[in-house]
């Protein structure tokens, strides 16, 4: 049989058990940073009440006017 291809040789790599697992556990590592962070985020911003649940989208949005407001009250 002819040489495996560079592609042929990752895609037959990434197809092992091994290497599976070992991507969806770098992928758990990475979504429980990435949630961590959101978090940590979420503590610094005030709402009512306090520990209203709120998504991700919402705590983005609420931080970036969360932020404009601070630069205002130093403007003043």
């Amino acid at each position: 049989p002819p040489p495996l291809s560079r592609e042929e040789k990752r895609r037959r790599r990434r197809a092992t058990a091994k290497y599976r697992s070992a991507h969806a556990t770098r992928e758990r590592i990475r979504v429980e940073a990435f949630n961590l962070a959101f978090a940590e985020l979420r503590k610094l911003l005030p709402t009512l009440p306090p520990d209203k649940k709120l998504s991700k989208i919402e705590i983005l949005r609420l931080a970036i006017c969360y932020i404009s407001y601070l630069n205002h009250v130093l403007d003043v």
